[in-house]
Order: C-alpha cells, then structure tokens, then sequence
C-alpha cells in the first residue's frame, strides 16, 4: 500500500510537468563487441502522440540510396522518416531532447527531425557522413534531438543536436560498448529534460547483459519494451500480480508507438557494401508489450504486408492489431483511465497474458528469421 501510495504521488508530480504534446523515447546503440553475434544494434522505443505508424521502403533514385523507415501513417509523402536503415548500412533514429535548445526559434520552425533523418538516409553511409551533414546543414536546423547512427564498420554515435550545434558521443569510448539516451541531452542544461527513469530503468534492465556481452535484439524489444521495472521505486511490477498499476515512468507506455530494433552486419574494413542481406529492422509495431516481431529489410518485396500503411489514412494492419489490445490493457475509458494499466491482461501466472504470448510467439520470429538470413548469407560466400 506504501509503495502505491508513492507511485501515484509521483505520478501526479511528474505527469503534471510534462508538456502536453511532448514526444518521447528510449533508445540504446549497441557495439558489436557486446553483441554475442558480432553484430551492432540501434534501437528505438517510440513513443509519440501520433499513435499510427508504418513501414516503408524508398528506392534509389537519381543517386540517391535505397531505404526502409518508420513513418507516421499520416505521412503519403513518406517525407519525415522517425527511424531507418539504407542499402549502405547506415542507420539512424532520434529521441527528442529538452535541455539543449538554446534560442528563440519558434515552435513552428520546431521538430524537423524526421526530416532531417531522411535527408541522412538518402545520402549518408557512414557515421562521419552524418557528422558532415549536421555540420553543413541549413541553420537554423529546426531539431532538438539525439541522434543515434551506426554504419557498416561498426561505428557508432549519439548527437545531441540542437538548431546551431552537436556534441558528440562515440561508441567506443563507453566501457561495456551500450549508450542509452531518453529526453535529455547529457550535454544539456542539468536537470532539465524528461526520461531520468526511464533511462536508469534501461540500465538497470541492460546491466546483466552488458557484462556477458549478450545484448541482443530479442533483450531489448522482448525484455525492456515490455518490464514494468520502475527504479525510482526500486520495483518490478512485471511479474507482480499486481492488477492495476499507475503508467508513469516506465519503459512501455500508453503513448508508445513501436519498439524497433536494426542489427547491423559485423563490422567491415569500409563501408562500400550492399548490407541489404546482412542487416535486418526488427520491427514490433504498435503498443509495444503486445506487438509482433517482424523481420524488415531494405528491398522491394522486404517490408511485411502488415506493417506497410495499406489501409484507410496510411495505417497499417499490425499497427491496428495492437491498438485494439492496447485498449484491452487501458480499459478505463472514463476520467484519467489512459494514465491506469491492467498489468493482469499482460502478464498471469498461467502464462497467457498478451504480452506473454506475442514474447512466446516473437522468440520463434527471431529464430527462424535470424536462421533464414545466416542462410543466405553463407550461401553467397
């Protein structure tokens, strides 16, 4: 009862002080050395008031790259990409910041992220390209944002970016071979910024991993998208039999809108590759303790039916699957239902609770698609 009587203090606290429309994330880029198989990870746990999202594949055009990335649904024009790969093996995704603006550019110059990234993926094959186009970029750029990028050689690196500027944070200079970022920038102002928790629930989540050097992409979208460990509180409601929990600071949220992992290929000499065999976007759309597993990857033909926006305002068939069972597990329709999560329809003892049967079922996912391209990469060599 003490520590429901504190969580829902917090809550009021924290849910109070953030802006109403704010975009969110938690995101981690893994090296290849903490991968078992040799392999770098970018990762994404979307969170967003736009609830809808796709998968899209771009081809190459007028010496451009080719490219798969996650759009909103909204989006025909496939204009603003959120996170993506290309045919180089370059790849990148965002989390929004709020400690690093540092002028008077008005909202509606604002939030050009996706933007930005497409630009990166039509063009960029390398991190050191990325850092090019920060650096010529048109000023203001409109972003305040992490940037998270890994390429064919195995670099990788955040860039905290704002409208004039970026500092940068290299892979290889972190022990145990993980970033992780949220909302804030560590190079921003102190204490501002949103995702303190959710960071320290990450690394809390990551901690066991990183020391066997066993990140991989089933422990971040099939362990940390779906724990309920809350490490204010210093507890994991997960497997509680808890009933009703307050969804504050956790990994998972109401909001959150996709849980994506992108494996790149082990680390090469340059990055003058085809990586489209190699490289794979483990995609779970929609509410990510319910979402499916499905395997990307950056061709005609290499995005799954259900992920593409197919249907009626560009959603997509996997995205409205889990939006139904998100209600399931946000049943409270009345006063401030969203802010209360069912954790007994995700998680039972008997082991059929939503999220239990789509980690079941996604385990499987990853074994035979992992299989399948080993396969046919062994076949070309």
């Amino acid at each position: 009862m003490q520590i429901t009587k504190k969580l829902i203090s917090y809550a009021m606290v924290a849910v109070a002080a953030l802006p109403s429309a704010a975009f969110a994330c938690t995101s981690a880029i893994v090296s290849a050395d903490a991968n078992p198989y040799g392999r770098p990870i970018l990762w994404k746990h979307r969170d967003t008031s736009t609830i809808d999202n796709k998968i899209e594949y771009i081809p190459a055009d007028k010496g451009s790259l080719a490219y798969v990335a996650l759009f909103n649904a909204s989006d025909s024009a496939l204009a603003e990409a959120w996170m993506g790969m290309n045919e180089a093996g370059f790849a990148v995704m965002n989390t929004a910041s709020y400690n690093i603006k540092d002028d008077n550019v008005s909202a509606k110059k604002m939030d050009r992220e996706g933007i930005l990234m497409t630009k990166a993926l039509r063009t960029c094959r390398t991190v050191e390209d990325f850092a090019r186009l920060l650096e010529t970029y048109t000023r203001p750029m409109g972003v305040e944002a992490n940037f998270g990028v890994i390429d064919a050689t195995g670099a990788g690196a955040y860039f905290e970016t704002n409208n004039h500027a970026y500092v940068r944070y290299n892979l290889d200079d972190v022990e145990g071979g993980v970033l992780i970022r949220t909302n804030y920038s560590h190079s921003g102002r102190k204490g501002e910024g949103y995702g303190f928790v959710r960071e320290a629930n990450a690394e809390k989540l990551l901690a066991p991993y990183i020391d066997e050097k066993s990140v991989t992409p089933e422990v971040l979208t099939e362990i940390l998208s779906r724990s309920f460990y809350h490490d204010l509180l210093h507890t994991d409601f997960t497997d509680s039999g808890q009933e009703w929990v307050i969804d504050q600071d956790f990994i998972p949220r109401y909001k959150s809108t996709a849980t994506i992992a992108i494996e790149g290929c082990r680390p090469t000499e340059t990055a003058d590759i085809n990586a489209v065999d190699e490289y794979v976007m483990w995609t779970g759309m929609g509410y990510p303790p319910v979402s499916e597993i499905q395997a990307v990857k950056c061709r005609q033909n290499g995005v799954p039916k259900s992920l593409r926006g197919t249907l009626p305002g560009g959603l997509c068939e996997a995205g409205v699957k889990a939006k139904k069972q998100r209600n399931e597990v946000f049943s409270i329709k009345k006063g401030n239902g969203e802010k209360y999560v069912n954790l007994s329809k995700l998680y039972n003892r008997e082991g059929t609770g939503l999220a239990q049967k789509a980690k079941t079922a996604n385990e499987r996912v990853y074994a035979e698609q992992r299989k399948l391209r080993d396969n046919q990469i062994n076949n070309q060599d």
